[in-house]
């Protein structure tokens, strides 16, 4: 069963399982989460030595990564945490305001 999240706004008791379960896995990219935060990380690739601890400690994992190197970020289920940044060895990563 999948949810059909469209008409949110008009969702009523019973429109959905109870506890607002994810019934199937494996569906997180299905579902953009980035939207509400209020800083994002900048990434500066210069800095980045690609030690991939900012990949380890995203909890969203939205560090992209190709053959162990970092890509960039997908913003599009970032949420704006700051641990990516916090944790760079490197300070190749920077937290900014997001733009309105």
């Amino acid at each position: 069963m999948s949810w059909d999240i469209k008409n949110l706004k008009n969702w009523k008791v019973g429109d959905h399982p109870p506890g607002a379960l994810i019934p199937t896995g494996g569906n997180a990219v299905e579902y953009k989460t980035g939207g509400w935060r209020s800083e994002k990380p900048r990434w500066i690739e210069e800095k980045c030595t690609h030690c991939m601890i900012c990949w380890v400690f995203c909890p969203d994992t939205s560090i992209e990564v190709k053959e162990s190197k970092m890509l960039g970020i997908d913003y599009d289920h970032c949420k704006g945490c700051g641990i990516c940044a916090a944790e760079c060895p490197s300070d190749a990563i920077e937290m900014e305001e997001e733009e309105k």
